[in-house]
């Protein structure tokens, strides 16, 4: 694997104060901006809230338009605007790992929050689920002060 220039690096971030730090050494790895896709993965409604599975969904749920509305305003405030932007919904760990396939990613830069015990009981691994199954190699940026 060489490791400059990538042509495709994909970025999942949760808006964390981690994430702006995955994006900025992403962009260490690439010539262009362009070639670093940041993507932000939204839990469908049914899988937030449990009264959702009863609830009638709008026709031409918006969710997508909201996101991407807040993942561009993220970039923008962090000057980092010139990246892709990608926006999806499902399941994070699988959401990440077909996205990186389908745009054929050399490589995946995600923040781990360092969780261990029983919060990672609790709240899983998003980076641990996307190490499993990438297709290419993952770079897991932990972050420093873990609680």
């Amino acid at each position: 694997m060489a490791w400059l220039p990538k042509s495709c690096v994909v970025v999942p971030i949760d808006y964390s104060e981690s994430s702006q730090g995955a994006i900025i050494t992403a962009l260490e790895f690439v010539t262009d901006p362009s070639h670093v896709h940041v993507m932000h993965v939204l839990l469908p409604a049914r899988d937030r809230d449990q009264l959702a599975e009863w609830a009638v969904s709008p026709e031409g749920e918006a969710w997508d338009d909201v996101g991407r509305a807040y993942l561009a305003d993220f970039l923008q405030r962090h000057n980092v605007a010139s990246v892709t932007q990608a926006v999806r919904l499902g399941d994070p760990g699988f959401a990440i790992t077909d996205y990186a396939r389908d745009n054929h990613a050399d490589l995946i830069v995600i923040p781990s929050h360092g969780y261990h015990g029983l919060k990672r009981l609790l709240l899983g691994s998003v980076a641990e689920r996307v190490i499993r199954y990438a297709g290419c190699p993952v770079l897991v940026l932990r972050r420093s002060a873990a609680d």
